[in-house]
C-alpha cells in the first residue's frame, strides 16, 4: 500500500516563518504548525502526481524532516504524525527496501513511533502490544472515524516492519495487532485511501499458508474490491498480487500477465497517482526477473 495521501511540501516562507518563530516562544511555534496545515495538504497532489522519481526521492525526505520540526513544536497534533508516517512509508517502499530492507526496517520502526503517538493522541486508550487481544478491540471498537488516518497508517507501519523481519518472533507475533487495527478501518471506511485496507487484507491472507491464516479466495476477493474502488487504474495493486497471491497459487500465468500489464500501461493512467504509478512499473520490471526462479 503505498503511497502518499499525501507526502506534503513545504513553501520557502513557511520555513522562514518556522526559523523565526524559535526566537518568539512556544506560542508562536504553535500558531505557525496551525497555520501550516492548510499548505501541508497544498502540496498533496503535486507529490502524487510526480513522475520523475529521482526528484521524487530526494525530496521525500526533506519533507520528513520538516514534518519532524513541526512535531517537536505541536507532538500532540495527530495529523503531523499522520503525515510523517506517509512520507515514511512512501519513501521506504519505494526507495530502500528494494536495495536496502535493513535500513528499510529501521524506517518502518520510526513510522510505528509516530503512529503510536498518533493513536495517543486521537484518544487510544491502551498500548497495543501490552493488552490482551480483547482489550486491544474493546479499544479500536470506540475509536471513531476521524481516527481511520492515524489507524490505517500505524497498522500499515506495523505490517511492512513485520514483513521485513519474518525469521524474529518477536516482530511476527504482532501481525495479529496490525490486522487488528486494519479490521477496524476496514468497518469504518473500506475505501479509505484508494480501497487500502482491501489491500492490506489481500496481502495478509494471500501472503501466508492456510495453515498460519491464510485464504487465498478471501485474498481474490479483497483485490477484487481494491479494483472496483480504484476503477482499476493503480498499478501497485497488480504488483502486489502478482507478488502475495499468484507466488502462492503457483500461478506463473497470472503473474506474468499481471506484472506485464503494469509495465505496459501508458504513463497517463491515473495522473493523480502517477508516483506511485512510476513505483509500480518499477518494481513489476524487478519481480518479473525472478519468474523462472520461483515458477
Amino acid at each position: 500500500m503505498i503511497f502518499f495521501q499525501p507526502v506534503r511540501r513545504f513553501i520557502v516562507p513557511l520555513v522562514v516563518v518556522m526559523l523565526s518563530s524559535l526566537t518568539v516562544g512556544c506560542s508562536m511555534g504553535t500558531m505557525v504548525v496551525k497555520g501550516s496545515l492548510a499548505i501541508i495538504d497544498s502540496g498533496a497532489l503535486a507529490m502524487n502526481r510526480e513522475t520523475d522519481l529521482k526528484l521524487a526521492e530526494m525530496a521525500i525526505p526533506a519533507n520528513f524532516k520538516m514534518l519532524e520540526g513541526l512535531i517537536l513544536e505541536s507532538p500532540q497534533e495527530p495529523i503531523l504524525r499522520v503525515n510523517a508516517m506517509q512520507a515514511l512509508y512512501g519513501y521506504a517502499y519505494g526507495f530502500v527496501e528494494p536495495d536496502d530492507p535493513v535500513r528499510a526496517a529501521a524506517l518502518y520502526r520510526r513510522c510505528i513511533a509516530h503512529g503510536d503517538a498518533a493513536l495517543q493522541a486521537s484518544g487510544f486508550s491502551v498500548d497495543p502490544d501490552q493488552v490482551r487481544d480483547d482489550e486491544l478491540r474493546s479499544a479500536l471498537a470506540k475509536m471513531s472515524s476521524s481516527a481511520v488516518p492515524a489507524l490505517f497508517w500505524t497498522a500499515s507501519c506495523r505490517a511492512k516492519y513485520i514483513d521485513l523481519n519474518r525469521d524474529d518472533p518477536v516482530p511476527l507475533a504482532g501481525l495479529g495487532v496490525a490486522a487488528a487495527i486494519m479490521e477496524r478501518v476496514l468497518e469504518l471506511d473500506p475505501e479509505y485511501f484508494y480501497g487500502g485496507p482491501h489491500l492490506f487484507f489481500g496481502i495478509y491472507y494471500g501472503a501466508r499458508p492456510r495453515f498460519f491464516g491464510g485464504d487465498l479466495q478471501l485474498a481474490e476477493k479483497h483485490f477484487a474490491a481494491v479494483r472496483t474502488v480504484t476503477n482499476d487504474r493503480l498499478l501497485i495493486v497488480d504488483v502486489l498480487e502478482a507478488q502475495y497471491l499468484s507466488r502462492q497459487q503457483l500461478n506463473q500465468e497470472r503473474f506474468h500477465v499481471l506484472l506485464t500489464r503494469v509495465i505496459d500501461a501508458p504513463d497517463n493512467l491515473q495522473p493523480d497517482m502517477a508516483l506511485s504509478n512510476a513505483i509500480a512499473k518499477q518494481l513489476a520490471v524487478r519481480l518479473l526477473r525472478h519468474e523462472q526462479e520461483w515458477f
